[in-house]
């Protein structure tokens, strides 16, 4: 898939975040392109792996992202928490076992697996702390990674070997109080020297994140060098949170009008009703992560009657905070 072809399908999942979209699917693009010229020998240049790093806030769709991505291009895909790998002293065990499930992914196809794609998610949260003790730290896991993350042949515990210096790593994280970082390092940025140079090019190198925001943040130079690519996220607005819920081919509002379907039963949800849900979500400061969880205690009341009353044809719900209406198929009421 071209890089628009695969931005095309994850418009299909994944609300906004276009420059997010874009930069990953040339990254991905480019990288399995690597692997294809490699294998048919046609490679004359050794191209060093470009593995990915996103920021944004929680709930901004770093991780479904991924998942659709992995989806699209129907590779073998898995996702790891850093906090977890943090809080075990077994760290390369639990490295081993990521890489285990990337292979039970594949259906046991090592090949295939050595082309599939890891997300570890939080990797914020490994940042080195000065002065705390290094093998209790993120900074140990962040090595641990180093090695896998480059490239490298891994004997597994059942004595099983995978080579992943084809597999794409994605590395994603909130990254809270990198702004301000940021917001030092761009009282330095590019300046515009001649009338020719093209602001908005120049706005964009100065947004960008950079390296050393990273290293002052607490990632080591090391695995900071493992990720050269880096697409920030935006933070979720009330108009893009009402899309996430109406608009995706798989949006919660279709999955519930699908239930009810099958059900017999016609679900309609009035447009004040989706604005409501995104300024309680908005409030609740976890992005898209808290719209399952108020829609789905907002048609609770509704899921629990329907199969029981075989006269509903109808619901309408006109507002977050009034009852649901319920009609047969006359559209008569129904107390």
């Amino acid at each position: 898939m071209t890089p628009s072809a695969i931005v095309k399908y994850l418009d299909q999942y994944v609300v906004g975040q276009d420059d997010a979209k874009k930069i990953l699917a040339v990254a991905v693009y480019s990288h399995y392109k690597k692997i294809a010229r490699a294998k048919s020998g046609g490679e004359s240049v050794e191209n060093a792996k470009s593995n990915i790093l996103l920021v944004g806030s929680t709930g901004t769709g770093k991780t479904l992202l991924c998942e659709t991505l992995a989806r699209a291009l129907k590779l073998p895909f898995v996702t790891a928490d850093a906090t977890s790998l943090a809080q075990t002293e077994f760290v390369n065990e639990e490295i081993d076992a990521i890489l285990q499930r990337l292979i039970e992914k594949a259906e046991g196809d090592v090949a295939r697996a050595q082309c599939g794609i890891v997300f570890i998610d939080e990797v914020d949260k490994l940042k080195a702390i000065s002065g705390q003790a290094r093998g209790a730290s993120g900074e140990s896991v962040q090595h641990a990674l180093l090695k896998i993350m480059e490239g490298s042949p891994v004997r597994l515990k059942h004595g099983q070997y995978i080579d992943t210096t084809n597999i794409l790593f994605i590395c994603g994280g909130a990254f809270v109080g990198l702004n301000s970082i940021q917001a030092k390092t761009q009282a330095f940025g590019f300046i515009s020297a001649t009338g020719g140079d093209d602001q908005h090019i120049l706005d964009r190198l100065n947004a960008r994140v950079k390296p050393t925001d990273l290293f002052e943040f607490g990632l080591i130079p090391e695995f900071a060098g493992r990720l050269p690519i880096i697409a920030s996220f935006q933070d979720l607005n009330k108009e893009m949170l009402v899309r996430i819920m109406t608009v995706p081919r798989n949006a919660i509002y279709r999955q519930f009008q699908e239930i009810l379907q099958g059900e017999g039963v016609e679900l309609t949800i009035a447009p004040l009703v989706f604005e409501q849900i995104a300024e309680l979500a908005i409030e609740y400061k976890v992005g898209a992560r808290s719209l399952r969880g108020i829609f789905e205690e907002m048609l609770t009341p509704v899921l629990y009657v329907v199969p029981d009353d075989k006269r509903i044809a109808k619901v309408e719900i006109a507002s977050l905070f009034e009852q649901p209406r319920f009609a047969d198929a006359q559209g008569n009421p129904l107390s």
